[in-house]
């Protein structure tokens, strides 16, 4: 069984606690500002927290389930694993995100995202996929962070 893992890091004018909380409502605004991307998320089992499970729709319709492995406030940190899915399924068998809101000294943040991907048996992640999930990633966040500085009433 192959394991790759991928990085990216992006530095945000929005402060670490105002990008912790927009991904705590990542849910709720993804589909709304990229359903391209996301169509819907929703909740399966649990009640958001630790331990919860999430049904995630892409925009071309595959799916995968979410299990929420670690919620983080004291330190802005995040982590799922995304599994049993459709999207990749010739290839992935999981894969873990964390996902880490880190304060700046100018006031801003950096965004950290690292995945673990588990392979099914003989399967093997390419540098193309590698690259088109952080560029995936990159785009989100971008669309997210607009998303959160023209609503300051929320961020």
């Amino acid at each position: 069984m192959d394991v790759a893992s991928m990085e990216v890091e992006i530095t945000s004018s929005l402060s670490a606690s105002k990008l912790f909380k927009m991904f705590s409502d990542f849910d709720t605004i993804a589909p709304k500002v990229i359903p391209q991307t996301y169509k819907s998320i929703t909740l399966m089992q649990g009640d958001g927290g630790i331990g919860s499970i999430k049904s995630v729709t892409f925009g071309d319709g595959t799916t995968w389930k979410q299990k929420i492995d670690a919620i983080d406030t004291s330190n802005l940190l995040v982590s799922y694993t995304l599994f049993e899915g459709d999207a990749s399924s010739g290839i992935m068998d999981t894969a873990t995100h964390h996902i880490k809101c880190i304060p700046s000294a100018n006031g801003g943040s950096v965004y950290k995202h690292t995945c673990l991907i588990k392979c099914k048996v003989d399967a093997k992640i390419t540098e193309d996929f590698i690259n088109l999930s952080k560029e995936s990633w990159k785009n989100t966040f971008k669309a997210l962070e607009s998303y959160a500085i023209d609503h300051p009433e929320i961020y």
